[in-house]
């Protein structure tokens, strides 16, 4: 029966190349006017297909590179009329969203390029032994799972000016403390994701303000800036998050596929899975004259340097404003310039201390790059994807969608804007694009007003939502990479959390409709304090009923 089923898949998929051949036979391989070319599906429901497919395929398959490959290759079919030649064409030298052009692209480049000096750094605070001294020395100060929960959420708190910066230097730094306290890689990785951008859409000084206060028109005649600020007080999915992440912590409550991984962890399996694609590296190396500054003082180098080096891009030392300077940088050739100082100092500090040779240094640089091959193979895959996406004009479609409904549904529009963004920006992975088209036609509906401020809060809850969850985004792909958790089982296990929030913030903001229709809409504000009791009492109910089946 097994036979029979793979003879009639490699039946149907040599008829199906054998149409595609003569599809390209019958059709033009390049594109004589680039400027003005649409595929057949441009701006459809179509547009929307090569995420689903790449997502709905990791879900089921928990593979991820072939599903992201088969998202790829379904975009590039449908961006060329399934013409192969041309759909080759566009995957990879595609102008605005082929592989070899996005790989080409500076601000991409230096993403990875920082990807890369982290697994260097990272290998470098384990040979030296700083890892292992600081796993020691939280041994003695953090007690309990509880604590070693609380101590991530706080450095990630902490840590708010860029969400890639965020998940990566976490990750590094707090992996040692929850694996002694049998956290699972699974939890760790949700707590590093939902402290990013989460903490970044709702920090004043940071690359995700810069990117918000940037979407709004200049036409508009709006302070973006100040629009943010009066935002965050309605951006219910990132406060409901936190809470959510002290609740889960404090309450010890566990759901979904997360309680599994959890229960593991505390019998010595923190991966649960088979996938494992960090294991070999995780033994961390004692060394008689490490110290905990070892790794310690590295790490505050490389926070202060790229926090510098970041304002340094947005002209701060050439007379800018702290805040300007931060809404004008630019992250990727920050966090270069950070992770490169950085780097320098651990080389001479770690030289001078006698705690690694030379030859051990120089054998850390290609340990790092072979750590972090998988995240920038998904990365580049991702933007890829999102890339295909783009070109199908899937922004479009749903801009046009929200448009057409917008004006009929006034009072429960932060409700409808909230589905869409976090739909749009799971399907593309991006929220600073879903934020940067949808935001326009909130303030087209709105010019002013408090209505303006919470839709347009609503626009970025759902975004970050969208992209919180989304197997293609950046944030939640270098969250992975932080934890060192294969990335399908974080996706997997953090779905549900992100579910359960994203269905309180619709209540919320369903609540706000209803206030504005009866005349209240000056007591919107009470939306926040009662989701945050529904989402308690959820939990409350959620563990009561764990502990009544373990009984």
């Amino acid at each position: 029966m097994k036979t029979q089923r793979k003879r009639i898949g490699m039946l149907a998929f040599i008829v199906m190349i054998a149409v595609l051949m003569i599809v390209t036979m019958q059709t033009p391989g390049t594109i004589a006017d680039s400027e003005n070319y649409q595929c057949q599906t441009y701006a459809t429901v179509f547009a929307l297909l090569p995420p689903v497919i790449a997502i709905g395929l990791a879900l089921i398959t928990k593979e991820v590179y072939t599903s992201l490959l088969a998202g790829i290759i379904a975009g590039g079919l449908l961006y060329s009329n399934f013409n192969l030649e041309l759909m080759l064409n566009t995957i990879f030298y595609q102008g605005e969203g082929g592989m070899v052009m996005k790989l080409s692209d500076s601000w991409n480049v230096g993403i990875l390029v920082f990807l890369v000096m982290l697994g260097i750094l990272v290998a470098l605070l384990n040979k030296a032994g700083g890892s292992a001294a600081f796993g020691e020395w939280t041994t003695k100060h953090i007690k309990t799972r509880v604590g070693a929960q609380i101590a991530v959420i706080a450095l990630g708190v902490m840590i708010f000016v860029d969400d890639y910066f965020n998940c990566l230097t976490v990750g590094s730094v707090m992996r040692p403390v929850t694996d002694r306290h049998q956290v699972s890689r699974a939890k760790l990785a949700y707590i590093i994701d939902a402290t990013a951008a989460l903490v970044c859409i709702i920090a004043p000084i940071s690359s995700w303000a810069a990117a918000v206060t940037s979407s709004v028109p200049e036409e508009a005649g709006i302070n973006g800036f100040s629009v943010f600020i009066q935002t965050i007080p309605y951006n219910l999915y990132a406060i409901l998050t936190l809470c959510m992440l002290l609740a889960v912590t404090i309450l010890k409550v566990d759901f979904g596929p997360m309680k599994k991984h959890e229960m593991n962890a505390f019998k010595g399996d923190l991966f649960t899975t088979p996938g494992r694609p960090y294991e070999s590296d995780e033994e961390a190396i004692s060394n008689d004259k490490a110290h905990v500054m070892d790794l310690v003082l590295p790490v505050a180098v490389l926070i202060v340097s790229c926090i510098v080096a970041m304002i340094y891009t947005g002209g701060f030392f050439d007379g800018a404003s702290f805040v300007d300077a931060f809404a004008d940088s630019d992250a990727s050739v920050g966090l270069v310039l950070g992770g490169s100082v950085a780097l320098v100092f651990t080389f001479i500090y770690f030289m001078m201390r006698d705690v690694l040779s030379f030859k051990e240094f120089t054998d850390c640089i290609p340990e790092g790059f072979k750590a972090m091959v998988a995240p920038i193979l998904i990365l580049s895959m991702a933007w890829t994807l999102s890339g295909m996406t783009n070109l199908l004009g899937a922004k479009i479609f749903v801009a046009e969608l929200v448009a057409g409904s917008a004006l009929s549904m006034q009072g429960f529009l932060p409700m409808i804007i909230f589905l869409v963004a976090a739909f749009l920006a799971f399907a593309t992975g991006t929220s600073w694009g879903t934020f940067s088209i949808l935001i326009p036609i909130v303030i087209g509906v709105f010019p002013e007003g408090q209505m303006m401020v919470i839709s347009i809060a609503s626009c970025l809850a759902g975004a970050v939502c969208g992209d919180h969850c989304s197997p293609i985004s950046d944030t939640t792909i270098m969250a992975s990479a932080g934890a060192h958790c294969e990335h399908v089982n974080h996706v997997a296990t953090q779905l549900p959390y992100v579910l359960l929030v994203a269905a309180v913030c619709m209540v919320g903001y369903f609540l706000i409709g209803v206030f504005r229709a009866v005349g209240l809409a000056s007591i919107a504000w009470l939306a926040l304090p009662i989701c945050i009791i529904i989402l308690l009492a959820i939990l409350l109910i959620i563990r009561a009923k764990g502990t009544k089946e373990a009984a």
